[in-house]
């Protein structure tokens, strides 16, 4: 059982663990869980971190619990945030903890036997719970000199922090004391900014249980400008919704990434053993310039996320702008996608009634979009073989274009030498 341990360290997925928690570990098989607040309608990559860390341990033979956290989803987590959140309505909670659940079931195996996932909701254990009785119960374990010196507290005290959200730290400990005492669970998983959160979960279950209990902790997931993912952080987040992040837009993340986090991220995220993924560096490391790593990272999360019908458009429309793909790959793609396969790229947009009837190449892109100057230099890039619409050449001057091609019934898509590409939009 221990080998989880040795999992997530070739892995590079430790940052924190507890004293023991390897003795403890390879004894039998255990449980462990993890919490997420649906305080957004998806999971994003920095969620998928610690869903693999809980992902491995039920591989290596243990028991995931997921809690998603009706109640602390109320408060808010301080950890890592320089201010504070913007509480969500209980109606907002409740339809993102559905979306959430959703997520969760294509990443982790909820029908495994004894070591099935199970999914559970912190709001069934404390609804109930009085305030006061609370308090007796559970606050008067936890002194105040122990909870203002955790780094989630510590680092808002200068702008300040307010009640609301200094419980939290209480909240998440009682979850751990109640998923000890409940089912048996002595492991909680998180990212590095928890583990003020989790060593106080430990500590309640050691002063009111005397049993011990333990905590790993993982890097966190940085963009290559060291900032953090997260649902309110600035700059865009790569989720794991299609509607938030297209699988187009997806892939191209980890295809656009630098060899170093390709490398890491390949370890953390992929389900292939140690071997095969030194063979892929090994590989890479001979002409970086293939991108071997990060073809293959795109490769199995876009499926995984997603799926293969969705890895194979991507590939198609990709192969549009920088293959040999056909222009029809963009047929079966909604209008946001297109718009991002071809974000950079030169844009017009005119009236669809421009072509109702037929229109000469070379008016359309002289006189109707600027594409050329001229129609004199228009006529010299088509008498030189240069110009193509919808990839295919224009060999006289003399052709004309019309509704019939339009791709998904509103773009022209025209090539100018090898690689200058402008999308004409009709509406």
């Amino acid at each position: 059982m221990n080998d989880f341990l040795k999992e997530l360290t070739w892995r590079g997925m430790i940052h924190s663990q507890s004293a023991g928690c390897a003795k403890w570990l390879e004894q039998e098989s255990r449980t462990g869980y993890l919490g997420i607040d649906p305080t957004g309608p998806s999971l994003h990559i920095g969620h998928l971190v610690t869903i693999m860390m809980m992902n491995n341990l039920q591989r290596c033979g243990h028991k995931p619990l997921f809690v998603l956290g009706g109640s602390t989803g109320m408060i808010g987590d301080p950890s890592g945030k320089s201010e504070e959140r913007n509480l969500l309505s209980k109606e907002d909670i409740i339809q993102n903890y559905e979306l959430l659940k959703k997520q969760l079931s294509k990443l982790v195996d909820f029908d495994k036997g004894s070591y099935s996932a199970e999914l559970l909701n912190n709001n069934d254990w404390t609804k109930e719970y009085l305030y006061l009785d609370f308090l007796r119960d559970i606050g008067k374990h936890l002194t105040l000199n122990y909870m203002m010196a955790k780094d989630s507290v510590q680092s808002r005290i200068e702008k300040g922090i307010s009640y609301t959200e200094f419980s939290y730290q209480l909240l998440q400990a009682y979850d751990f004391f109640w998923l000890h005492k409940n089912m048996n669970c002595g492991l909680q998983m998180g990212g590095s900014d928890q583990w003020g959160n989790i060593t106080s979960g430990i500590e309640l279950i050691r002063r009111k249980e005397g049993n011990d209990a333990f905590g790993i902790t993982c890097p966190l997931l940085t963009r290559e400008d060291g900032s953090k993912f997260g649902k309110t952080e600035k700059g865009d987040n790569i989720w794991l919704s299609a509607e938030k992040t297209s699988p187009y837009k997806f892939y191209q993340f980890w295809y656009n990434t630098s060899d170093e986090t390709a490398e890491k991220c390949m370890k953390i995220f992929s389900y292939k053993n140690e071997p095969e993924i030194n063979d892929l560096i090994f590989n890479h490391k001979k002409d970086s310039s293939q991108r071997i790593l990060q073809s293959a990272l795109g490769k199995e999360l876009t499926c995984r996320i997603h799926s293969e019908n969705d890895f194979k458009m991507v590939k198609e429309a990709t192969g549009v702008l920088f293959g040999s793909s056909p222009v029809n790959a963009l047929e079966n793609i909604d209008s946001k996608t297109i718009g991002e396969i071809f974000d950079g790229v030169g844009r017009y947009t005119l009236s669809k009634d421009k072509i109702e009837n037929p229109v000469k190449v070379v008016e359309l892109i002289s006189d109707f979009t600027g594409i050329f100057p001229s129609r004199g230099e228009a006529k010299r890039m088509i008498k030189s073989g240069g110009l193509m619409i919808n990839k295919e050449k224009i060999s006289n001057e003399s052709e004309a274009v019309n509704t019939t091609q339009l791709i998904s019934g509103k773009y022209l898509l025209v090539q100018k030498g090898k690689k200058n590409y402008y999308l004409v939009e009709f509406v």
